[in-house]
């Protein structure tokens, strides 16, 4: 969604301003100021900081994770998070509600209808993103629209998902068990096969280009179902599973006796399964949005002009490399942590929950910007609306530049404390303190790099 290709890999590179979302143009009428080109993380000329403020956010964001890090190792001695035996009850006529088949029935009706009207605006409306709503329902109301939805909501895109309506018309009689170590990796292969699609993909909006992807989706979406039953789709639903790992954020979540219940996000976090495929699912959420913010540097895109690859491969390579990047530096805090505790036997996944936070801040980062104007823009051209322009910003770019900033680091607290909890709880006491390091350290890496994305 950052590039339009044909403007991007131009000979000479268009205005910073004038980029085409992937969802649709940033027009410029539409703002006073240049808006950020990647889902709200820009470059320095999008912030316009002055000469030192990068050195304050750089100092405040490790500050703050410096200080979070001394305050819970000489406070939190103990695990304090119960997971999902936590949660106040919410009215039992509330919970009746909420389970009732008709409201379940309302619910995977109303996802499908809206999955109707999306294909018939993909199939019967212009080819032009600036004139059919369909690539921003896609790219908007549906990618960076279950952030907060989910958030608020919980897991709601199980609860809408227009798949398990049609499988439910002829479910398989006797389904196979999921293999153990398929996990949730069928759904990160997805997750990274979709950003592919967002960031890299030559003409991402086009009807002829959406189509095939929908087509492979559906493909093997149902493949599996008709295999494993409706079970396929909490574990290989990439939009599924990328809802209900937000959702372990959500104040509203479930217990393990099936309660609906109101719940610190953080027990969520902490029930989060420790499945096959989790630490993939993370590293591709963080990876991607890296790569989304070095895709707006100027010098990146005169790699991606001047590559003798080819800008797509060059684009795709680049990808690939920040995700496995996040992945080998995770990889290697995990390796560490197995060193100094040879009890501790599943690293990777013992402290994956704590990159969610992380990966929340980065998401809402990057699409804040995008949310807010280019979510009701497409809301209005559903309704019939032509070339409808996106509202103005509500943020000025100082604004905008302390969101950011804030999100990113906020994010990065919330992992900290989360993983200090987890890690009182696994190592001994002695060693529930400098056994963390390694994760400090990473998160600090973590978030001095994703504040480098908003101020380089």
């Amino acid at each position: 969604m950052t590039t339009a290709l044909a403007q991007v890999f131009a000979p000479v590179p268009a205005p910073a301003h004038v980029l085409a979302h992937g969802a649709g143009p940033v027009h410029a009428h539409a703002t006073a100021f240049p808006l950020p080109l990647a889902h709200g993380v820009g470059s320095s000329h999008d912030l316009p900081l002055s000469p030192l403020s990068p050195f304050y956010a750089y100092a405040g964001a490790f500050t703050a994770l410096l200080v979070s890090f001394l305050a819970l190792g000489l406070l939190w001695s103990s695990s304090r998070f119960r997971g999902d035996l936590a949660g106040r009850p919410l009215p039992a006529a509330l919970q009746r509600a909420a389970d009732a088949p008709s409201t379940r029935t309302a619910l995977r009706l109303l996802g499908t209808a809206v999955a109707l009207v999306f294909l018939l605006h993909l199939l019967l409306g212009p080819d032009d993103p600036d004139r059919n709503p369909a690539p921003g329902a896609l790219y908007v109301l549906l990618w960076v629209g279950l952030v907060p939805a989910s958030l608020l909501f919980g897991p709601v895109w199980r609860l809408l998902n227009p798949l398990r309506a049609l499988h439910s018309l002829h479910p398989p009689r006797n389904p196979r068990p999921l293999p153990a170590a398929l996990g949730i990796r069928p759904a990160a292969a997805g997750l990274l096969l979709f950003t592919w699609l967002e960031l890299v993909a030559p003409d991402n909006t086009s009807r002829t280009t959406l189509l095939t992807a929908l087509a492979l989706h559906l493909g093997v979406q149902l493949l599996g179902a008709a295999r494993y039953g409706d079970r396929w789709f909490a574990h290989a639903d990439p939009f599924e599973v990328y809802s209900s790992l937000l959702a372990r954020l959500s104040p509203l979540g479930r217990r393990a006796d099936g309660r609906l219940v109101l719940r610190s996000p953080f027990d969520g976090l902490d029930s989060t399964p420790r499945l096959p495929g989790l630490v993939a699912t993370v590293c591709v959420l963080l990876g991607s949005t890296a790569y989304d913010g070095i895709s707006d540097n100027p010098r990146w895109i005169t790699t991606l002009q001047t590559s003798p690859l080819g800008p797509v491969p060059t684009a795709t390579l680049g990808l690939l490399a920040a995700v496995a990047l996040v992945a080998a530096c995770y990889g290697l805090c995990a390796g560490v942590l197995r060193l100094t505790d040879r009890e501790l036997t599943t690293p990777l996944t013992s402290f994956a929950h704590s990159l969610l936070p992380i990966a929340l801040g980065y998401l809402t980062a990057h699409y804040f910007s995008l949310l807010v104007t280019e979510f009701p823009r497409t809301v209005i051209m559903a309704g019939g609306t032509d070339n409808a322009p996106a509202p103005a910003p509500p943020l000025d770019p100082g604004g905008l530049a302390v969101l950011q900033v804030g999100a990113v680091v906020t994010g990065h607290v919330l992992g900290v404390v989360a993983a200090h909890d987890r890690s009182v709880r696994l190592f001994p006491p002695a060693r529930a303190v400098a056994g963390q390091l390694p994760l400090f350290l990473l998160m600090i890496a973590y978030t001095l790099g994703g504040i480098g994305l908003l101020v380089a």
